[in-house]
């Protein structure tokens, strides 16, 4: 996903949704906001791509709207295909109700799209916010707003598609990631386990009916692992080998 500014259309700006159209990816929202858009901004086009039950929705607004001559429908796209269609664009929209990460954004901004999604979900944990996205809460007024924000900004300074590339490459290096996820195991390991009695008095706080049950179904649980641990002791169980530590090393043919 390498951007390509000369693929853009120099005088007016593009709106770019590539996502399944179904109510959870926000289609609904969708339909309010481009014609709020295309009405208050005349030089705004949209391209949407991809398809799904709520695709009847969005073309039935566009005849009523008539906005034929500003929203593009490109139907499903292959995930080959899908940095093309970024290209085209400069500001990204994510409509979505619900998402875990949301691999999307990252693909357009390192296409060099501002980016422009709901706040749901994982998506505040993705990009830097009000740099490389603008984040809205889940209804129209909120994303028209933001969106007009991304649209200003890329018409009066716009960001540059390379440095948005270089930024998310550095981001998601898999040396990152691989440092990120030993630190965190790094952190399990050295906190603090919790006595019997600590662990209790947190269950006991979940309320008089709840957290009793917890405790007991907790002190239950101890004793029966009290029991396995003096019918089974650990020291009896026999512990696997590292393996990695034992293979011989073999060297390359010269």
């Amino acid at each position: 996903f390498v951007p390509d500014p000369s693929k853009r259309c120099p005088d007016r700006i593009k709106v770019v949704v590539v996502s399944r159209l179904v109510y959870r990816k926000g289609v609904d929202l969708l339909v309010g906001i481009i014609p709020i858009i295309c009405r208050d901004l005349p030089d705004v086009d949209f391209i949407i791509g991809g398809d799904g039950n709520r695709r009847l929705e969005l073309q039935e607004m566009v005849e009523q709207e008539r906005l034929q001559e500003r929203v593009t429908f490109l139907g499903a796209v292959p995930h080959a295909e899908v940095r093309d269609v970024l290209c085209l664009g400069n500001v990204f929209l994510n409509c979505s109700l619900t998402e875990s990460f949301c691999i999307a954004l990252l693909e357009a901004a390192c296409c060099g799209l501002l980016v422009v999604s709901t706040r749901v979900g994982g998506v505040p944990e993705v990009l830097p916010e009000n740099d490389m996205v603008l984040l809205a809460n889940p209804n129209v007024g909120a994303l028209v707003h933001d969106l007009k924000r991304a649209i200003h900004r890329q018409q009066t300074e716009p960001v540059d598609p390379f440095e948005f590339h270089r930024r998310v490459h550095e981001m998601y290096s898999w040396k990152r990631v691989a440092d990120e996820t030993v630190e965190v195991y790094r952190k399990v390991v050295e906190k603090k386990r919790l006595t019997l009695g600590e662990r209790l008095e947190r269950y006991a706080s979940m309320g008089p009916i709840s957290g009793l049950v917890v405790c007991l179904l907790v002190v239950t649980l101890e004793f029966w692992i009290m029991f396995v641990e003096w019918w089974q002791p650990r020291e009896s169980i026999e512990a696997v080998p590292d393996l990695a530590c034992e293979l011989p090393v073999i060297e390359k043919d010269r």
